[in-house]
């Protein structure tokens, strides 16, 4: 997996993610540690606030900046998004009413929602073959998951010798670090895209996506990833401390036994890849999950039960999600491809902004067992859908027939038709010669 850290421009790509991950970590500590301090006991209503906050700028904006992007160049771009979060979060530490700290918010996840779509549909033209954008899909989960599990240490090390409002100069550091990195290496421009009016550059990544049906399937599976995996993140401290009674400390092992399990599955996955379909892999993961929640019903009596389920449901939300970056590729054409994964970052963040509340309002009204089955039901729903929206034959390339465009139209120079019918076969995707997806076989 580590061989594509040769190429020189991913290895700086690579590291800025990572760097900006672990300042981004941080800042989630001492977000915390200030709302505290303005809010007190109700520090969980702020940052609950803070958490819709940044759904709905994910949902809301990156498929409105996804339209804009292609005006500036890529690198440009992203620079210019690190340096407003790194100004952002230079403002933080200065905070003292609790209203500044929703705006500073929007502002900061505003740029993330912009930066990320615009990163992630960078890598498959700096990594045009597809093992080598496998392995860094992969290695994509494992600094995720990494980041769950340094940032939090590193800030608890920290913080025993500077305040907590000092994590913020982290965050800084780490913003300012990544943009360096970005300036450091060349990226590929964007295809020179058709002009085409804003409604249509707004919405064209939608509507790629739901013309797609692996593409429909995918967002099924992120629905059911964002239903299991908010049991996780919603209720693994409300099952440790008042379920089973246990420290702070048991709460950080069981999140790192989720962590574990989502690496050894990022780990596994450019292997695994090579030998099974995408489909069978992620709907495998999400089966997983699905499994894992119903077995929690009963089964979390104690720390070690609730660690290994954990780490199974790891597993899981690891091998469902990582390859969608291979289906995003494989449904697009390069131009198309910033507002396909804007689109995408949109809808997951979509279910995640559904499933958060859903977790936390069940979990205090019903209890766990019964949030346990609910949420395993909606996950289980979810496989179900996209395994029916979702055909097992997924050709890449396709063989159809063109009705309305004539005979010598460019796309269709020198090809033979019959009639008023044009008929060949490519590697398909929707665009605008293909706005339809054809039936396979017709």
């Amino acid at each position: 997996m580590l061989d594509i850290l040769a190429n020189r421009t991913y290895r700086h790509l690579f590291a800025a993610q990572m760097i900006a991950l672990i300042g981004t970590g941080l800042a989630t500590v001492a977000l915390g540690l200030l709302a505290f301090e303005l809010a007190g006991d109700n520090a969980g209503m702020v940052l609950g606030t803070a958490l819709a906050i940044k759904m709905i700028a994910y949902v809301g904006v990156a498929p409105i900046a996804a339209a804009f992007a292609d005006r500036l160049p890529r690198r440009t771009l992203l620079v210019t998004l690190d340096l407003v979060r790194a100004g952002v979060a230079l403002m933080l530490p200065f905070v003292s009413q609790i209203w500044e700290i929703y705006v500073l918010i929007f502002v900061l996840q505003t740029a993330s929602a912009a930066f990320t779509p615009t990163f992630q549909a960078t890598i498959p033209d700096v990594l045009p073959l597809e093992k080598d954008y496998t392995k860094a899909l992969s290695l994509s989960r494992l600094a995720y998951d990494m980041e769950s599990l340094v940032s939090p240490m590193l800030a608890a090390a920290l913080l025993t010798v500077i305040s907590f409002h000092n994590l913020f100069a982290g965050t800084v550091v780490g913003f300012l670090a990544s943009a360096a990195l970005v300036v450091s290496v060349a990226l590929p421009a964007h295809p020179s895209p058709q002009r085409r009016g804003i409604y249509d550059r707004t919405t064209r990544g939608l509507r790629i996506y739901l013309a797609t049906p692996r593409l429909r399937g995918l967002l099924a599976i992120s629905a059911g990833v964002a239903a299991a995996g908010s049991m996780v993140f919603v209720n693994t401290v409300v099952i440790v401390q008042a379920g089973l009674g246990l420290t702070q400390s048991a709460v950080a092992l069981a999140l790192a036994s989720f962590g574990a399990g989502s690496m050894v599955a990022a780990l596994a996955l450019p292997r695994l890849l090579e030998k099974l379909p995408d489909r069978t892999a992620m709907l495998g993961g999400i089966g997983m999950m699905v499994v894992g929640l119903f077995v929690g019903t009963w089964m979390v009596v104690g720390q070690t039960s609730l660690m290994v389920l954990w780490f199974a449901i790891g597993l899981g939300y690891s091998t469902a999600q990582t390859p969608s970056g291979r289906l995003l590729r494989r449904s697009s054409n390069p131009e198309d491809r910033p507002s396909l994964f804007a689109a995408q970052f949109a809808l997951s963040h979509a279910c995640w902004l559904l499933f958060y509340p859903l977790a936390g309002w069940l979990g205090t009204r019903y209890g766990m067992p019964a949030t346990f089955a609910v949420l395993g039901g909606a996950a289980a729903l979810a496989v179900w859908v996209a395994s029916r929206v979702w055909p097992a034959q997924d050709p890449e390339v396709i063989e159809h027939e063109h009705p309305d465009l004539p005979t010598g139209h460019t796309h269709t120079q020198g090809i033979a038709g019959s009639g008023d019918q044009v008929r060949h076969a490519h590697a398909f995707v929707v665009d605008d010669q293909h706005p339809h997806w054809p039936s396979v076989g017709r």
